[in-house]
């Protein structure tokens, strides 16, 4: 039997897991319980052999990732909240309920603001600053490249600095070191009991903190075949362009890096990534894991083969 590679991500109170076939989102509630929705998926690669390619998997992988983590945080926001905090909202939205999937169009403009602001921050703002410094580091087109990487990287980092010392996001990075957790025990093959997985590291080598690095790293050496003399509109419409391609080829290092893991030049490196998911994760205590293996527990029944392709209990 082959084995099963399962993904996840932290959300709001609770966190996502998702199997080859499956997606479970468990996320507690103020009063405790523990609420989950499950849904089966076909992967785009049954029905789209072109997705199976290498680099072009990568940057499918990314955009489906995003759809359904977007998905993730708007169910656990929700069932987050309590019911002074429901009422209020429904208010706020002229006495709707909020709650359930957005709609198609909620759903696009979510991802085009998160999608823009992204490619604001970490690509065109260092790409403004590297040429404001043209008459400082020259016009050198290895230099230049250089120069905009090391500041996208160091953007990057005070990003994930800053975001980790608010409280809220504190608890969900304490949810991603128990994500972490539950999926070192399930590839380890060990039953998944809070004792099992609490005892395993918080930190993951196919982390998409590490990918995100990756993509900071690879984005250097990708820009830098962008010819010097073209104006600025050119290469910021550029890096727009390429990132699928960055994208697909940080997807296959860090999938290549996950099975090769034990090797001398590969732990070299990899561990900046692991490094940083010291800030990007935190240890769980025995509630949070608690939720992470419910998710997973979830994820692997409907990836077994269980039919009802959404359920809420």
């Amino acid at each position: 039997m082959d084995k099963i590679h399962v993904g996840g991500q932290a959300v709001i109170e609770g966190v996502m897991m998702r199997a080859p076939r499956s997606v479970a989102i468990a996320v507690r509630r103020p009063d405790g319980e523990i609420v989950v929705k499950r849904e089966l998926i076909v992967p785009l690669s049954e029905r789209f052999p072109i997705v199976k390619l290498p680099i072009v998997r990568g940057a499918v992988a990314l955009v489906s990732s995003l759809i359904i983590g977007i998905k993730a945080l708007n169910f656990s926001a929700n069932e987050a909240m309590t019911e002074d905090e429901k009422e209020l909202e429904t208010k706020k939205n002229g006495g709707k309920e909020s709650g359930g999937d957005p709609s198609s169009w909620a759903m696009a403009g979510t991802m085009a603001m998160a999608f823009g602001f992204g490619i604001c921050l970490f690509f065109l703002f260092p790409l403004y600053l590297t040429k404001l410094l043209t008459p400082v580091i020259g016009d050198n087109n290895l230099v230049f490249n250089l120069v905009d990487g090391v500041i996208r990287v160091i953007v990057f980092l005070l990003y994930i600095w800053a975001i980790s010392r608010m409280e809220d996001i504190q608890r969900v990075f304490q949810y991603h070191g128990a994500e972490h957790k539950s999926i070192f025990a399930f590839e380890d093959g060990v039953a998944l009991t809070i004792e099992n997985v609490r005892r395993y590291s918080r930190l993951h080598p196919r982390c998409g903190t590490s990918f995100l690095l990756i993509v900071m790293l690879v984005s250097i050496a990708v820009f830098s075949l962008i010819p010097k003399l073209w104006p600025f509109y050119l290469k910021a419409g550029s890096r727009i362009v390429l990132l699928p391609i960055i994208a697909g080829i940080s997807y296959e290092f860090l999938k290549w890096s996950a099975t090769h893991d034990s090797h001398p030049l590969v732990k070299m490196v990899i561990t900046p990534g692991l490094a940083l998911q010291r800030l990007t994760t935190r240890e769980p205590d025995d509630r949070q894991i608690e939720v992470a293996i419910r998710a997973m527990n979830e994820a692997l029944e409907v990836n077994a083969g269980y039919k009802d392709d959404r359920l809420v209990v």
